[in-house]
């Protein structure tokens, strides 16, 4: 298939995931046999922070404005055999109804921040998509499974509503033995609803276990914030020194956004990167969580800093270890980069076959 993506990033890494789950995708998918143009709009605080400006697996093209993409790009959007645009891109609404009218192939739109969208959907918040254009897409790609899918197709109108989780890269995330630096680590940008939790289940454990050995790694946190003496901060870590902190950590943590916990059945990649090196995880909880590791042998639920320290001074090396396998093992099975590859085309077959206009006409053609 010759498919189109506009996304937010996949040069830059910087303060977003996006980058990570379109790279894994896409690799896969030019892996595959598969050819991919993926169109990113070239803003100023990517543009000094791009740590892969050009990708082997892919065509990236910049674009400065939606009418420099409208000029440079509608050839290649009309003939694709699918278009898929991106949550959080730049006046994606604009972009979105372009490529409505634009596009021959399917249609489709990934939402990497689908709590978020809808949250923003219901307070007229149509930053990136707007509620007109969802019926519009054949196909509606989820971060977040579960009800929310029938909630897509049932109350927005999507024609089509299927699951895309994030995923991880196998030749990137695996076991290393390593000193173990700190006790317990964190990876992820600074978000108000994230800090109440993370002071909660891992700040306040750092407070009151002065031997132990914390850090905390991402950007955008405020200057206000009092670390613990015994939490270290890093400001960036980029994507190619992700495997070496887990691997440096005895213990993850893994705190979810308060959109995400409402929705449910939306498992971040961290989950993924961290059980993929045989880190054990420990995670606040949310509905659905069930479905991705199993509480207690595969992913450890704390509610509150007294779990957290149970968890790190009470479990010996090798229940630790064997957590850390049997979830290294689901991920391997479940949500690697080349599963959400052929679940892509899977869903792209899948269109063909209903009663639309793809399924009497070849991908990318007209009826």
């Amino acid at each position: 298939m010759n498919i189109v993506i506009l996304g937010l990033s996949i040069t830059s890494s910087w303060g977003n995931g996006h980058a990570t789950t379109f790279r894994g995708l896409v690799r896969e998918l030019n892996k595959q046999g598969h050819y991919v143009t993926f169109l990113e709009r070239d803003v100023p605080w990517y543009a000094g922070n791009r740590d892969l400006p050009k990708p082997d697996y892919c065509q990236t093209e910049l674009y400065k404005s939606v009418d420099d993409l409208q000029k440079r790009f509608t050839e290649e959007v009309r003939e694709a055999d699918m278009v898929i645009v991106g949550s959080y891109v730049p006046e994606g609404v604009q972009v979105g109804e372009w490529v409505i009218k634009t596009a021959r192939g399917i249609k489709a739109f990934y939402d990497i921040d689908t709590p978020v969208t809808l949250a923003k959907l219901e307070r007229g918040d149509y930053e990136y998509l707007h509620p007109n254009l969802i019926p519009k897409y054949d196909l509606y790609l989820s971060f977040t499974g579960g009800p929310t899918l029938d909630l897509l197709e049932r109350k927005y109108g999507s024609p089509m509503a299927r699951a895309l989780y994030c995923s991880f890269d196998p030749t990137l995330y695996y076991p290393e033995l390593m000193e173990a630096k700190w006790d317990l680590g964190y990876l992820g940008t600074y978000s108000d609803d994230r800090q109440p939790p993370l002071d909660d289940l891992m700040l306040e454990a750092a407070r009151q276990w002065p031997l132990g050995r914390f850090v905390v790694a991402g950007p955008q946190y405020p200057a206000s914030i009092k670390w613990p003496k015994n939490v270290q901060h890093i400001q960036h870590l980029p994507p190619a020194e992700h495997r070496n902190f887990y691997n440096s950590q005895r213990f993850t943590m893994n705190i979810t956004r308060a959109d995400m916990i409402k929705a449910g059945y939306a498992p971040s990649v961290r989950l993924f990167e961290a059980a993929a090196c045989s880190t054990p995880i420990i995670s606040d909880y949310w509905e659905g969580l069930e479905t991705i590791f199993e509480p207690g042998t595969e992913i450890l639920i704390a509610k509150d800093a007294k779990d957290t320290l149970r968890y790190l001074r009470e479990i010996c090396k090798s229940e630790r270890k064997l957590i850390a396998e049997r979830a290294r093992r689901k991920a391997m099975a479940h949500h690697t980069a080349a599963h959400r590859a052929q679940e892509l085309i899977s869903y792209a077959e899948e269109l063909m076959t209903l009663e639309n206009p793809f399924s009497t006409a070849e991908i990318g053609q007209e009826v």
